[in-house]
């Protein structure tokens, strides 16, 4: 297992939408496990492959702190419901700064796990939108994208200062 570094903000990586996994092989649980080493070192809650400069759909997810990690290979979203809820987000690609974002409060995703079997899994609130979050990075969009251009500017002069000091 090993920390990979992680692409920081505007990186054009974090905008190309990945490449889906097919192949299920040893490569792809070490890098599952190289993407966990990394959102634990960060810190975060959630990582996506494109966070570190692999172009796969591939996602881990640690919303408790403990060793509950959880493993997403070509995630989708089948259902969203029609309520929304707001939810302060963050990226590790761009430390330091948040922002309240609009996202369904539940949903459905299918995925696969790292051997490529299929299943289905329900969320609902701070899951619901990790997985939503995560999901867009997948397709190319960064979380910013979600806010007003007023917003999206105004957090974006927040991160640059926060890097030159």
């Amino acid at each position: 297992m090993t920390i990979r570094t992680i692409v920081k903000f505007p990186d054009p990586r974090l905008r190309l939408i990945a490449e889906p996994v097919l192949v299920f092989d040893q490569e792809l649980h070490q890098l599952a496990a190289d993407l966990l080493d990394t959102m634990r070192a960060a810190p975060g809650i959630g990582i996506t492959a494109p966070h570190i400069g692999v172009s796969r759909r591939l996602v881990v997810l640690q919303l408790d702190g403990g060793d509950s990690a959880r493993t997403y290979v070509n995630p989708e979203i089948t259902w969203a419901s029609e309520e929304m809820l707001m939810h302060t987000e963050g990226s590790v690609s761009m430390p330091g700064v948040t922002d309240e974002i609009r996202r369904h409060a539940r949903l459905r995703i299918a995925y696969q796990d790292l051997d490529g079997t299929e299943h289905t899994e329900e969320a609902e609130g701070l899951l619901a939108v990790c997985h939503q979050h995560e999901i867009d990075q997948l397709d190319g969009i960064f979380w910013i994208q979600r806010l007003s251009k007023l917003k999206r500017d105004r957090l974006v002069k927040r991160y640059e200062k926060l890097q030159r000091a």
